[in-house]
């Protein structure tokens, strides 16, 4: 089963996008910062990460350059309030597959989901 990690500090917003791929058939797990985020990759690696860009304690550009200093190669999907161009540029720049604005529609996200997997599959040998 396909894992998607979300990486989200409001509870209700974790809910409503885990009620949504769950519909699709997709396995979740859930982080509520960064520290538990990054905590969980070291034990599991899921196929995509959704990623919130706006936490405390740490942010999600914070994630993706640990991420990238550790290695992981694991799509991930920023979705943010944030849509100034250069948030998304320096996401992109981090390893981000794609920036999506805060809160999508459901077939927004699975499409987003879709691409960000398929681009991991032709990545992987």
């Amino acid at each position: 089963m396909t894992s998607i990690l979300v990486v989200e500090d409001s509870w209700l917003t974790r809910r409503v996008i885990c009620k949504i791929l769950r519909a699709e058939g997709y396995e979740t797990w859930e982080a509520s910062s960064g520290p538990e985020a990054l905590e969980l990759l070291g034990t599991k690696t899921p196929n995509c990460m959704l990623l919130d860009l706006l936490m405390p304690e740490m942010e999600g550009r914070e994630v993706l350059q640990a991420m990238r200093d550790r290695g992981y190669k694991i799509p991930v999907i920023v979705i943010t309030a944030d849509i100034q161009a250069s948030t998304r540029s320096e996401c992109m720049e981090l390893g981000a597959v794609a920036v999506i604005h805060k809160m999508p529609n459901s077939d927004e996200l699975i499409g987003w989901i879709k691409k960000a997997l398929s681009v991991s599959e032709e990545s992987t040998p």
